[in-house]
């Protein structure tokens, strides 16, 4: 890990993981607070670095310092699920077959952690030390994994392990932190300034605004993105598609969302976050019917797309909410009492279905 000032969290991640590996490496970038105490404490090597605005080269130096023979990496507001064994670990690291595993990272979003309030997607997290993997990018870094898969042309040795991440960094105490986003943004305009034709700095771009609500500029940054895939004859990544939709739905711009998200979904067509938002802009445009058609095909293909970045309960909880809201617009209340019941029986923290039922009953 690479941490500065993660007093708060470090001490949840660090435990989580402790029993699961045999060395633990922390790269501290100038904390002032009792990080460097605690990690040391709980049985880490901690090791200094000159903070020099890059996060990769951060990352890097930490990856020189480990001697295992595979390596786990992670930040300091996550954690390993506490149910993964040490031995889940030890079998994965036997294998011959493959040289990197992704694990499921969860997202927790709103005010305070609710596990049906997650956004979920593979991450690449275990890798085989000493083979060439690095880290790219000043920032958002990311493995270098199509570098060595073109190296060594083993597309077949990228595994996938039922491993979970918790990952508490969007909730609101944190996402509200707007200096993190315009330390975030002042990066990311100065990588841009050094390679203006890369469509990740543009999407991260997208990312950072949207956190902050500027929708303008973030939808700006999101077109520009999506442009330079297609004029890299390259189809524009899914979370490209689903950023640009969030943020139409967020400004109320329906008309301008249908139809085009139908290009979208005939890219990605088994992404249920965008069938999810072609619902409710079906259901906003009037197109009642449509939408409760759309919702179903959310609900055929439920909440386990992992390899897409997702949210938990468009393809359960949410979407027979919202079918309920179509038959309430249709007058039809019996139909719509069952949805808000199937949307409580999966969610029973789900407050609109409550109160729609408080109001219908």
């Amino acid at each position: 890990m690479i941490v500065k000032n993660e007093e708060e969290c470090i001490e949840r991640c660090i435990k989580s993981v402790k029993d699961l590996v045999d060395e633990m490496i922390i790269v501290d970038t100038g904390s002032t607070d009792k990080t460097i105490e605690i990690c040391r404490e709980l049985g880490a090597k901690v090791y200094s670095y000159r903070w020099d605005h890059d996060f990769a080269k951060a990352r890097n130096y930490s990856l020189s310092l480990a001697s295992g023979d595979w390596i786990l990496w992670l930040d300091a507001d996550e954690e390993i699920h506490q149910e993964t064994e040490r031995k889940t670990l030890r079998e994965l690291a036997k294998t011959e077959d493959y040289d990197l595993y992704s694990f499921e990272l969860n997202n927790f979003y709103g005010e305070k952690v609710d596990y049906n309030c997650v956004i979920r997607i593979l991450h690449p997290r275990l890798f085989r030390n000493g083979i060439g993997f690095r880290f790219i990018n000043s920032i958002h870094e990311t493995l270098n994994i199509e570098e060595i898969l073109l190296k060594t042309n083993k597309e077949k040795r990228l595994g996938e392990a039922p491993v979970c991440i918790w990952h508490y960094g969007y909730l609101d105490k944190y996402v509200n932190d707007k200096g993190k986003s315009e330390r975030n943004i002042t990066l990311l305009l100065e990588a841009l300034s050094r390679n203006e034709e890369d469509p990740w700095l543009y999407y991260h771009l997208a990312s950072e605004y949207y956190r902050l609500k500027d929708f303008t500029k973030s939808f700006q940054h999101i077109n520009r993105s999506i442009v330079l895939f297609v004029m890299n004859q390259m189809t524009p990544p899914s979370l490209l598609y689903k950023l640009k939709y969030s943020i139409l739905l967020s400004i109320g711009s329906f008309e301008g969302a249908y139809p085009a998200i139908e290009k979208a979904i005939s890219l990605y067509p088994d992404y249920v976050d965008l069938l999810f938002y072609k619902g409710i802009v079906l259901l906003k445009l009037g197109k009642v019917e449509e939408s409760i058609e759309t919702f179903n095909e959310c609900l055929k293909i439920g909440d386990n797309q992992v390899k897409y970045l997702t949210q938990k309960g468009l393809g359960s909880f949410q979407a027979w909410y919202y079918k309920g809201l179509c038959y309430e617009e249709k007058k039809e209340i019996e139909k719509a009492i069952v949805c808000y019941e199937q949307a409580l029986n999966l969610c029973p923290t789900h407050k609109e279905a409550a109160g729609a039922l408080d109001r219908l009953k």
